[in-house]
C-alpha cells in the first residue's frame, strides 16, 4: 500500500488555514488555477513509504510504539509560506512550520520514523526532510510563483500540541474528483514517559 507517516493539524487549525486561504485561492485561481489541497488532506509528512507491504505494517507499528513512547509532545504553529523546488519554478505551495526548535524536533521524528520503516523492510522516500504542509500543487508543469508565496506569507495559525502521529494509507483516485482517499491505519501517541 502507498502510505505515509504524518502529523495532522487539529480541526481548529485546519479551519484557520482554510479561512486564510479561501480569498487568496479565489484570487489566484482567477488568474492561474492550482490544485488546492482538500482540508481533510492537510498534514505534515514525516516519512513517505511508496509501497508498504501489509506484512511489514505490524513490525512498523510495534517499533513505532516504542519510539513514540520516548517522544515528548510538541507545540506547533504554521507561519509563512514557500514553494518547492523554488518560487521561480514551483510545483508545490506550502505553509511553513514556525520555530527552529520545532523544526529540529520534527526532523528528529522524521529521521526516527524513516529508520523504523526501513528496519521493517519498507522502502522509504529519501528526500531531504523539510517540515511543511502542502496547500497547493501546480498540476504538472512548474510555474513562477513568487507572487503567490508573497500573498501566502502572512499566514499565521494558532498553536496546537502535536501529541500523536499517524500511519496513513493513501488510496489513489478513490476520493472526490479522483483525488486520493486517506485511511488512518494506526496512531502513535507521544507520552515522553519511557
Amino acid at each position: 500500500m502507498r502510505a505515509f507517516i504524518a502529523v495532522l493539524p487539529p480541526e481548529e487549525v485546519v479551519e484557520s488555514l482554510e479561512s486564510f486561504l479561501a480569498p487568496r485561492r479565489t484570487a489566484i485561481d482567477a488568474i492561474d488555477p492550482w490544485r488546492w489541497t482538500r482540508p481533510e488532506h492537510l498534514h505534515l509528512t514525516l516519512a513517505f513509504i511508496p509501497d508498504l507491504e501489509e506484512w511489514r505494517e505490524e513490525p512498523l507499528i510495534e517499533s513505532g510504539m516504542a519510539f513514540a513512547a520516548r517522544q515528548d509532545p510538541l507545540t506547533l504553529s504554521l507561519a509563512g509560506a514557500g514553494a518547492f523546488p523554488d518560487p521561480g519554478a514551483a510545483r508545490i505551495l506550502w505553509a511553513a512550520v514556525e520555530g527552529e526548535e520545532q523544526k529540529s524536533t520534527l526532523a528528529a521524528w522524521a529521521k526516527g520514523f524513516r529508520a523504523l520503516a526501513s528496519r521493517a523492510g519498507a522502502r522509504v522516500d529519501g528526500t531531504r526532510f523539510s517540515p511543511h504542509v502542502t496547500v497547493a500543487r501546480s498540476g504538472g508543469r512548474p510555474r513562477a510563483a513568487g507572487h503567490l508565496v508573497q500573498s501566502l506569507d502572512t499566514l499565521h495559525t494558532g498553536s496546537w500540541v502535536a501529541d500523536e502521529v499517524h500511519l496513513i494509507a493513501s488510496h489513489l483516485g478513490e476520493g472526490p474528483r479522483r483525488t486520493p482517499r486517506y485511511e488512518i491505519r494506526h496512531t502513535w501517541g507521544f507520552t515522553g514517559r519511557s
